[in-house]
C-alpha cells in the first residue's frame, strides 16, 4: 500500500478548528504566538476580532492547524507517509511533513506569503462546475483572455477562475451559456493563482531567497507541474505557485498510479477527499481509495 497524506489550503478554515490540538501541543503554539504576535488558539478557536478569514490570518492559522494534526497522526500512528501533497498553501504543510524546513521556517514563509496576498484586492475567484477544463478555456479565450486566467483544475467537471471583478459577470455569462451547471463566487479578497499575484510572487521570491531547504525525508508532489519535487526547485515552485493554477487534478491522477494508493486527508475539514474521489471515479485505472 502507498500512504499518501493530503492538506488542504485556503477555504478549509472555520471557527473551532484544531480545538483537540493546542493542548497537545503547547510548544509549537507558543512559537506560533511569539513568531505572530497575537493568539493563534484565540484566532482559531474564538476569533473575537473577526480575522480568520483574512488572508493574511487565514494562512498561518491553516499552516498551524494542519502542521499539529500531522504531529498528532505521527504520534498516534508511529509511521511516515509514502508521499504528501498540499492544495495551494497546504503544499507548505506536505513540504514540512517531508522535512523541507522545520515548524518555525514554515511558519514564517507562509505568514510573509498570507502577508503579500493579502495586500490585493479587487480580484475574484470563482468555481466553475460542469464544464473541463478546455471548455472553461475556450471561455476566457473568447471574451476573458485580458482579464481571467485559470486558477486551479480541481477535478475533471470543477475549474477555479481567478482575475478581474470587472470582467467577472461577462464570463460567467458565458460560461453558463457553454453549459456550466454552477459558477460559485469564492470568498476571497484577491485573484490568487494568477497574472495578478505576479509582483506578489517577485517579492515572495526575494523574501524565498534567504532560505535554505533540506532534502526531502519522501516525496512531495508540485502543484505547479505535478510531479515530485526536486530539491533545488522548492524556491522557485514556491514563488510560481503564487501566480500559476494548482494542477490538482493531475496531481492526484500522478499518484493514483502507484501501487495500492490510499489517500488520507489532514488539517481541519476533509474538503478535498470529494474533488479526489471524483478524479478517481473518471480514472479507469486507478485503484485507489480515500480515508
Amino acid at each position: 500500500m502507498t500512504r499518501i497524506l493530503v492538506f488542504p489550503g485556503q477555504g478549509s478554515q472555520a471557527v473551532g478548528m484544531g480545538a483537540e490540538l493546542f493542548r497537545a501541543f503547547p510548544h509549537e503554539v507558543a512559537f506560533a504566538d511569539a513568531i505572530l504576535g497575537y493568539s493563534i488558539e484565540e484566532l482559531c478557536l474564538k476569533d473575537s476580532q473577526k480575522r480568520l478569514h483574512r488572508t493574511e490570518f487565514t494562512q498561518p492559522a491553516l499552516f498551524v492547524v494542519n502542521a499539529l494534526s500531522y504531529l498528532h497522526a505521527v504520534e498516534r500512528e508511529g509511521a511516515r507517509p509514502d508521499f504528501a501533497v498540499g492544495h495551494s498553501l497546504g503544499e507548505y504543510n506536505a513540504l514540512f511533513a517531508a522535512g523541507a524546513f522545520d515548524f518555525i521556517t514554515g511558519l514564517r514563509l507562509v505568514q510573509r506569503r498570507g502577508q503579500l496576498m493579502g495586500r490585493a484586492d479587487g480580484g475574484v475567484m470563482a468555481a466553475v462546475v460542469g464544464l473541463t477544463d478546455d471548455q472553461v478555456a475556450r471561455c476566457l479565450r473568447d471574451v476573458g483572455n485580458e482579464e481571467m486566467d485559470i486558477a486551479s483544475l480541481n477535478s475533471p467537471d470543477q475549474t477555479v477562475i481567478s482575475g478581474a471583478a470587472s470582467a467577472f459577470e461577462r464570463v460567467e455569462a458565458a460560461l453558463l451559456a457553454a453549459g456550466a451547471h454552477q459558477v460559485v463566487r469564492l470568498k476571497v479578497s484577491a485573484a490568487f493563482h494568477s497574472r495578478y499575484m505576479r509582483s506578489a510572487e517577485d517579492e515572495f521570491a526575494r523574501f524565498l531567497s534567504q532560505f535554505e531547504f533540506s532534502s526531502l525525508d519522501f516525496p512531495v508532489v508540485s502543484n505547479l507541474h505535478a510531479t515530485p519535487y526536486a530539491l533545488e526547485a522548492i524556491h522557485t515552485c514556491l514563488a510560481g505557485q503564487m501566480s500559476k493554477a494548482v494542477r490538482w487534478t493531475e496531481t492526484i491522477q500522478w499518484l493514483a498510479r502507484q501501487p495500492e494508493p490510499r489517500f488520507e486527508e489532514l488539517g481541519p475539514a476533509k474538503v478535498l477527499t470529494p474533488l479526489i474521489q471524483s478524479i478517481l471515479r473518471r480514472s479507469p485505472s486507478a485503484r485507489a481509495r480515500t480515508a
